[in-house]
């Protein structure tokens, strides 16, 4: 019941912020504009801290509990395997859908832009290397992982600490582990506090993007937007379709229980404002608790379905408007460039963008066709973000629901 009425909530708070935003844009010059934009970020500001929070104890302590339960029944290689066989998949398929999407539209093409019109995107492309990947990945301290929310450092951390938990202890539950399931109860209560505001942090971060930039944004890009969001929605069916093969008539209790955490990933374009609710509703539908608290942290890191989408069709729309001629093996150099630089876009800000910014000259690209696309990005953001949940946390229930009936097996004293 609160979910729904959650969801009711922050679309009504989506169509008054862009009313809102609307109107003050049309009122208001440019600085003021931004003036006023700044006092609405506030808001969203300390919502989406609010929320980020929560996140480092809750994957904490969720991972780790399961990671603990399936250390000796051999579930977590079974369980790994299947989730990164999907997550390489759906990277695959999003990629494609990307490039076929932007072959059969064409949005760049009749810009007829030079490529010595140079400019920098502004973007921070510098820690983009194996170095700066390898610092995202594996943590020097999980105090330091924590304070700045890499969630996957901290996966990292939970599966060695996980691992080592179910080593030491006997058949005797853990008094660690009874923390850390009272400390996940907890994490979930302040959740729910939390999301008292959300309907107005969504109302500000609609508003703030609306009043700076006018609707006038959506009119002259509306042709790339729309080209854009029938691509996730072509994505979205794939999605949708495995699920429910896979689930059956369970989908749409599936689809119900996600709604209110897609639709606060799409207003706020943080996945990390859904990331506690996405869990939640995983737990309410049913999925293991131990494998949505070990697929899903991997899942934000590794399969990222409408950033992959999104960079694919970029790439492609930057190529048409410079007038550069992509041959098939072109395209697929393109699709292997993505495929593999994407993985480090863990704890990066703007991680897509900055994806793209790296991989533009890997591909023969200028990177100042990012500039194209830089004023409209907060409404594609939206789009991609609300997918990368959705991807998620079908791929979660999924799993889960495959492992359903494998029981974990005692934890075991060492001899």
């Amino acid at each position: 019941m609160k979910n729904r009425y959650l969801a009711r909530a922050i679309v009504v708070a989506i169509i008054l912020g862009v009313l809102v935003g609307a109107a003050l844009h049309a009122q208001l010059d440019a600085g003021s504009a931004k003036t006023i934009a700044g006092y609405f970020s506030m808001v969203t500001d300390v919502f989406l801290r609010l929320i980020k929070m929560v996140i480092a104890p809750l994957v904490l302590a969720t991972l780790v509990s399961g990671v603990a339960s399936m250390a000796n029944s051999g579930a977590i290689g079974r369980v790994g395997f299947k989730a990164m066989a999907w997550f390489l998949i759906a990277s695959v398929v999003s990629l494609l859908i990307g490039l076929v999407l932007a072959n059969l539209f064409q949005p760049g093409a009749g810009l007829n832009l030079s490529v010595a019109a140079n400019g920098s995107s502004g973007l921070n492309t510098a820690s983009f290397n194996l170095s700066g990947f390898l610092s995202h990945v594996f943590p020097r301290s999980i105090i330091e992982a924590m304070g700045n929310n890499e969630v996957l450092q901290i996966v990292v951390f939970s599966l060695f600490f996980g691992s080592a938990l179910a080593f030491v202890k006997g058949s005797a539950k853990s008094p660690i582990l009874q923390v850390l399931e009272e400390l996940t109860q907890v994490m979930f209560r302040i959740t729910e506090y939390v999301m008292v505001i959300a309907p107005l942090a969504v109302f500000a971060a609609i508003a703030a993007t609306i009043s700076l930039y006018g609707l006038g944004m959506v009119v002259s890009f509306g042709k790339l937007i729309a080209q854009f969001y029938l691509g996730l929605a072509v994505l979205w069916l794939v999605i949708s379709g495995v699920g429910y093969l896979a689930l059956g008539a369970r989908f749409k209790q599936l689809w119900q229980l996600l709604r209110s955490p897609v639709l606060l990933a799409f207003s706020t374009a943080s996945s990390e404002a859904a990331y506690p609710k996405t869990i939640a509703a995983l737990d309410s539908f049913g999925s293991p608790k131990r494998i949505n608290s070990f697929v899903l942290p991997l899942g934000y890191s590794f399969n990222l379905d409408g950033s992959m989408m999104y960079q694919a069709f970029i790439v492609m729309f930057i190529a048409q408007a410079y007038g550069i001629d992509m041959s098939f093996g072109h395209q697929v150099m393109i699709l292997l460039t993505l495929l593999v630089i994407s993985k480090g876009t863990a704890g990066v800000a703007r991680g897509s963008l900055v994806v793209l910014a790296a991989g533009l000259p890997m591909v023969g690209l200028p990177e100042a066709g990012l500039l194209l696309i830089l004023a409209v990005d907060p409404i594609l953001d939206m789009g991609r973000t609300a997918t990368n949940v959705f991807g998620c946390g079908v791929a979660t229930a999924v799993i889960g629901n495959g492992a359903a009936d494998e029981q974990p097996a005692p934890l075991q004293s060492p001899a």
